[in-house]
């Protein structure tokens, strides 16, 4: 046993920082929380001053047996989690699991995962940071009381398995915001008018001295006639020096953002990979830990350090003219901006993206180069660029103006670090040179062609995940370990879809829940709200306001107004069913709403004396959205196709769990995005043919109404619709049926039902 335990939260940092350290050093993961609120009740009191029930979680269980097996009385325990709120708060949790509260316990933290980091924060080692402890509680109790306060009514209201949560809600709000922006939208027509010359094209920007704004082709064919066989001149030439400076080095939001722009990454596979450089997840020979400084920071701040070594490698690469005599200092645009980290930056910029290229995996080293490029060139020299401005006056009372506009970069200065080696084109990441002809003043340009060009506004852009970070950065809602869950969490549940050009679309169900926490918690989804929430989690971590009384001024007026919602708010006026026409068959009328298995038309009223014809919407379609003509197809759902080579039927319908294609007892879902009104016979026999290859690969046993399959975690016993995990003790290979009736017979009743009535689960409730 050695003399020293070093926790951190992940076995890849655990690895890293082992080599760093003799053998009177263990260095032993937690996995992350080791405790949490329990799942199956509200897990705290808001009676005795919002104590909270930690309970240590099942699947942690095994881990903190292990860790206390690490320690004995003589063990210098050293905790080193991550340096911020969640880093602080695992720490205080595990003192708390493994029993430590009577012993001397050293906090240590370190912003990069280098020897000399880490030795550094061995020697000057701190005490636990109750104040960010509080910050972090404050924030999971809160979260937990909106959850689980909201989420029932929901069930209650809409749907069951729905869920509400501080900062997923108001982050569906603002995509729900801009839908109905988008909805509301009417495109305007314009026209632009280009003169093509010999070398170059200008464009309309004045009529007699205003903005030129052309609405139809009247007004474009009145500027053709006024500047047809006339003079163009240039009335003015202007050249100018321009500077452009470059941007501050990394945070987590910005990193997000410039991945998904240049390397078209998820905001959760941003953070994966900077997790893997940080960490150390990878071999480089004769080096030892990770690339990168922490990569959950909203700080644009480099340390002196870096500053230093800025200068020697830019120095180095590409000359004394590209450094500065003076470090280029950036200050955070976030009033909001918090934790005591650094930028993200390379802990050695003299390890150039080439010189590791062999040794990383490509997104690895993808990114890496975005934050050595970024990190150097914000302390490179301010790129010099020439700009020229035309101007060319026409038309019969020279009422036309015309203007080009050229540019040449005279000095590079940053721009070299940005487009040197990495592949891409310069116009993506600098100045693209567009250089102008030498014209003199009064001087008259042949017309080659005037074009007229028909547009139409357009509606603003739904958010991509990028996108959506910045504004919620810019809202102050969440903070840099928030985003990615937060955007996974509002697709995982539903709420949002992204569509194929990869932006983020609210779904049905996702505007019906923002609706009714518009109409009944304001708060929730109130972007100024959100933001106060973080500053207040703010002053509780700068020990400026106290956590308990926090929550009090939160929860009672809030607890209140969920018991009044639940006995006044019915149903029906939360599902708003939207009329769109009467059946011509019927003539009764056609509406959708949100049923119990998702959003579905409907032909008929429930008072009608026959009962109801209901189908259900296609996930395509939202309920905003949909026509008569769209809604009245979904009722030609079930459609048969034909028939299966052993002449069974072959079906295609919509489902509870989206649409799928049927052959006898087996169904197959659709790929995501298939219309089911569109699935032909050719695709549903290819998505057959390959659905009944997986199943054969999964089936170990068939027999009959029982099968025994290999699934994701593992052989299991499948009956119905029911399936029973094989006890470990079973060779699953050796079951017959009698074997499997038993193990069915004996299989306790399913989790969540006690009744006939749903128990909360964790994922149901949780923000």
């Amino acid at each position: 046993m050695a003399k020293n335990l070093i926790i951190v939260e992940s076995p890849a940092k655990a690895r890293t920082i082992s080599k760093f350290l003799g053998n009177n050093y263990a260095v032993t993961a937690s996995m992350g929380h080791v405790r949490d609120l329990p799942s199956s009740n509200l897990g705290f009191d808001p009676e005795n001053g919002f104590a909270p029930e930690y309970v240590i979680s099942k699947d942690k269980k095994k881990t903190v047996a292990s860790l206390k097996k690490q320690i004995n009385k003589d063990t210098a325990i050293f905790l080193a989690t991550d340096e911020d709120r969640e880093g602080e708060a695992i720490s205080w949790h595990l003192l708390e699991a493994l029993g430590l509260g009577d012993r001397t316990v050293k906090r240590i933290v370190f912003h990069e995962i280098t020897k000399p980091a880490i030795l550094k924060a061995l020697e000057n080692p701190r005490e636990l940071d109750q104040q960010l402890v509080d910050a972090q509680q404050a924030r999971r109790i809160l979260d937990r009381a909106v959850g689980y306060e909201i989420s029932p009514l929901l069930w209650k209201k809409i749907k069951p398995g729905l869920s509400a949560g501080r900062v997923q809600s108001v982050s569906v709000f603002i995509l729900v915001d801009r839908e109905r922006e988008i909805r509301k939208f009417v495109p305007e027509e314009y026209w632009k008018i280009r003169a093509d010359f010999a070398d170059l094209s200008a464009e309309l920007k004045k009529l007699a001295g205003k903005p030129a704004k052309i609405v139809n082709e009247t007004e474009a064919k009145a500027i053709e006639s006024s500047v047809k066989d006339r003079d163009f001149v240039v009335s003015n030439i202007d050249e100018r020096m321009a500077n452009r400076n470059p941007g501050a080095p990394f945070t987590t939001s910005t990193i997000q953002q410039e991945a998904s722009v240049k390397l078209g990454y998820s905001v959760k596979r941003t953070m994966v990979v900077a997790q893997q450089l940080y960490e150390g997840n990878f071999e480089i020979p004769d080096y030892s830990g990770g690339l990168i400084t922490y990569m959950r920071t909203d700080s644009v701040v480099l340390a002196e350090q870096a500053l230093v070594q800025a200068q020697e490698v830019i120095n180095l690469e590409y000359g004394a003219k590209y450094g500065l005599k003076k470090p280029r200092i950036f200050k955070n645009r976030s009033a909001n901006a918090q934790e005591a980290h650094e930028a993200i930056r390379p802990v050695d910029l003299s390890l150039k993206p080439s010189t590791v290229k062999n040794y990383l995996s490509t997104d690895q080293f993808r990114l890496y180069s975005l934050v050595w490029k970024r990190t150097l060139a914000s302390q490179m020299a301010t790129a010099e660029i020439a700009r020229t401005t035309l101007n060319i006056v026409a038309g019969a009372k020279k009422e036309c103006l015309f203007v080009a506009k050229g540019q040449r970069v005279v000095f590079p200065g940053f721009l070299q670090a940005y487009t040197e080696g990495s592949g891409e084109s310069t116009d993506s990441v600098g100045e693209k040179d567009i250089i102008l002809p030498k014209v003199e003043k009064d001087q008259l340009l042949p017309l080659k062609k005037l074009n007229l060009e028909q547009l139409f506004t357009k509606p603003p852009p739904r958010y991509t995940e990028a996108s959506l970070v910045k504004k919620m950065e810019s809202e102050g809602i969440g903070r840099p370990s928030t985003y990615a869950p937060t955007i996974s969490t509002i697709q995982d549940r539903g709420y949002v879809e992204v569509t194929p050009e990869k932006r983020l679309k609210p779904t049905s169900i996702g505007e019906v829940v923002t609706d009714f926490l518009i109409n009944h918690f304001a708060e929730i989804v109130n972007l100024g709200f959100t933001a106060k929430m973080e500053r207040n989690f703010d002053r509780i971590a700068n020990g400026e306001e106290n956590w308990v009384e926090m929550m009090g001024n939160f929860y009672q007026p809030f607890h209140k107004r969920v018991l009044e919602k639940d006995e006044s708010v019915t149903r029906a006026e939360v599902l708003k069913r939207r009329e769109l026409g009467i059946d011509p068959e019927s003539g009764k009328p056609v509406s959708v709403s949100i049923g119990r298995f998702g959003p579905m038309v409907q032909i008929g009223t429930r008072e009608d004396e026959e009962k109801p014809r209901f189908a259900s919407l296609p996930d395509n379609l939202n309920l905003n959205d949909v026509s008569f003509e769209e809604a009245m197809e979904c009722f030609a759902l079930p459609r048969v196709l034909g028939s299966y080579e052993n002449g069974e039927e072959i079906l295609v319908n919509n489902g509870r769990f989206g649409p799928y294609v049927k052959m006898g007892k087996d169904f197959f879902s659709l790929p995501k995005g298939e219309d089911p009104l569109k699935t032909d016979l050719e695709q549903a026999l290819i998505i057959i043919r390959e659905g009944l290859e997986k199943k054969a690969k999964s089936t170990i046993h068939d027999f009959g109404e029982i099968r025994v399959l290999d699934g994701r975690y593992g052989p299991y016993i499948k009956s119905g619709k029911r399936n029973y995990k094989i006890p470990k003790s079973v060779d699953p290979e050796s079951l017959d049926k009698a074997a499997c009736q038993k193990i069915i017979k004996e299989a306790p009743p399913p989790k969540g039902f006690r009744g006939g009535k749903k128990k909360f689960t964790k994922k149901e409730t949780t923000e």
